[in-house]
């Protein structure tokens, strides 16, 4: 049986430990703020404890502590585990953590969530790079995680998200913005119709949903979207859609319009 280390338990963190469990594995969580005992999740009381041993440990526990954590995990991880990073942080951070990880001669992989994973769980599309993502596939595809692994060192995979980040972010507040026109003009509803044959099947339930994780999660995907203006910038690519779609988060923020921690 495949044992799995998850570091930080919160709304991704559970679905995943939740899903991997009744996939079959043996989890180990850690999250000092939480207890899910209810959940039937199996905690342990230390980082060392959780990674003791794992044959793969999943980071999930924001960019802000992405670096911090995976140091703390990686002193006890052995070359037989991979160290997964699965928050939404910056190629820079990755690349950091990679190099961590090859200190202590660990493979790491710098793994991108590619959709909410609300709503598929642990079955949530994956893209993968670095030493360790191969690795990582052949252990989690098993337990019916779909991973793309692509070539190229850790920070790679977070690239690629960035730049789907600019679509993605971008297509969500520019149905706030026409939401909000048509709305003050008194054709909301005319408006959401539109907006969905557009979109094709699913269109609706897609328009609620940006709409919903615009302002729930404003907090990190702003962080996500300045992470995307950087690299745009690296490229010396054109990026006045994403300043534009940067200044609605910045927005949303500013106004208390988010349920992120």
């Amino acid at each position: 049986m495949t044992t799995i280390a998850i570091l930080g338990l919160g709304e991704a963190g559970r679905l995943y430990a939740t899903g991997l469990r009744d996939a079959g594995a043996v989890i180990r969580g850690y999250d000092p703020s939480l207890d899910l005992a209810g959940a039937g999740v199996a905690q342990v009381a230390s980082v060392a404890e959780a990674v003791d041993g794992a044959d793969v440990v999943l980071s999930l526990v924001g960019a802000p502590a992405a670096e911090e954590v995976a140091r703390d995990a990686l002193v006890t991880a052995g070359a037989q585990t991979v160290f997964a990073d699965l928050n939404t942080a910056a190629p820079d951070v990755k690349r950091r953590i990679a190099a961590i990880a090859g200190k202590r001669r660990v493979p790491m992989a710098d793994v991108a969530v590619l959709a909410p994973v609300p709503r598929a769980g642990h079955r949530t599309r994956l893209l993968a790079s670095g030493d360790g993502a191969r690795r990582f596939a052949e252990r989690v595809t098993p337990l019916g995680v779909p991973v793309e692994v692509v070539a190229g060192e850790a920070g790679e995979a977070a690239r690629l998200k960035l730049l789907r980040t600019v679509f993605m972010k971008g297509l969500a507040t520019l149905i706030l913005e026409s939401v909000g026109a048509a709305r003050a003009a008194g054709a909301e509803d005319w408006m959401r119709d539109q907006l969905a044959h557009e979109l094709g099947p699913g269109g609706r339930d897609l328009v609620e949903r940006l709409i919903d994780g615009t302002y729930r999660h404003a907090v990190r995907r702003e962080i996500e979207v300045r992470d995307a203006l950087e690299e745009l910038a690296a490229l010396a690519v054109p990026d006045d859609m994403t300043r534009a779609t940067l200044a609605w988060f910045e927005r949303i923020v500013a106004e208390g319009g988010s349920a992120d921690s």
